[in-house]
């Protein structure tokens, strides 16, 4: 149950390849930056397809927290690949490739199918977002629902931070925040004015032509929860063989269904 091996960097185009904002009326100098950073993810949002890295996942809900070592492979649209290590090896390995999404138990030689959604990778993953966000949101990029063909309603400074915000209060915006040329922050309120989420990030290297943050830290405040990912050896557009997203039983594993998601508890069918 390894990562697969990669080599080499490539740059692969990943529909749907968003279109470059519409030049921002009546620009002050806070405006043109926003237009010039926009351009600047819609064109990163173009050239990065994947990635994966060792990371450190850190989860928190309530009295609830988890710290833990795994390996994470992200590959656009929306496919994902978490193991999650213990002291004695692989605790837990998840695969979810389109719709389809499996795990595997080693300890208790179990594995699983169900449906990749919201609440099974809440479950297993600690993010409450269906694949193609949540991958998203593991690499840094707007979400699919952010149009970045349209202007933004308003540009305005939040500190250091020059955030764009889409769509209007009554019916639920979403924003982007910038930092020093990179996408620093991004968040999806209601038409109620609640925050859905926020994440925030952090610490960009530059890997091979593309900015990368090495943290990613995430607020979910529907779910109660904050998960944090800091990648330790990231690489950005290697090659990934669809195969990497497909799990297969071990000899003798009790076969189960994920079918259905009851008040944060799964319930299986043999």
């Amino acid at each position: 149950m390894a990562m697969v091996e990669t080599s080499g960097c490539v740059i692969v185009k990943t529909p749907p390849i968003p279109q470059n904002p519409a030049p921002i009326s009546g620009q002050d100098e806070t405006k043109f930056q926003a237009q010039k950073m926009l351009v600047g993810l819609v064109d990163r949002d173009r050239r990065l397809a994947s990635v994966q890295s060792p990371a450190v996942m850190e989860y928190t809900a309530g009295a609830q927290h988890l710290k833990a070592k795994e390996e994470i492979v992200a590959k656009r649209p929306g496919n994902l690949r978490v193991e999650a290590m213990s002291p004695f090896g692989v605790a837990l390995l998840l695969a979810a490739q389109g719709p389809d999404l499996t795990i595997f138990e080693p300890s208790q030689n179990r594995f699983m199918r169900g449906t990749a959604n919201a609440d099974t990778l809440y479950k297993y993953v600690r993010i409450p977002m269906a694949p193609n966000d949540a991958v998203g949101l593991l690499m840094g990029l707007a979400p699919p629902a952010f149009d970045l063909g349209n202007n933004p309603e308003t540009v305005s400074k939040d500190g250091d931070m020059i955030v764009a915000t889409f769509g209007r209060s009554a019916s639920g915006t979403h924003q982007l925040g910038f930092s020093d040329g990179n996408l620093a922050m991004v968040r999806e309120t209601g038409a109620d004015g609640r925050v859905s989420y926020e994440v925030r990030y952090s610490d960009y290297h530059d890997i091979g032509g593309l900015m990368f943050p090495y943290v990613v830290d995430a607020t979910f405040p529907e779910a109660g929860s904050h998960v944090t990912f800091r990648y330790l050896r990231p690489i950005v557009n290697g090659v990934i063989p669809d195969s990497t997203f497909v799990l297969t039983p071990a000899p003798g594993a009790t076969m189960m269904n994920l079918s259905r998601y009851h008040a944060g508890t799964f319930s299986n069918e043999s």
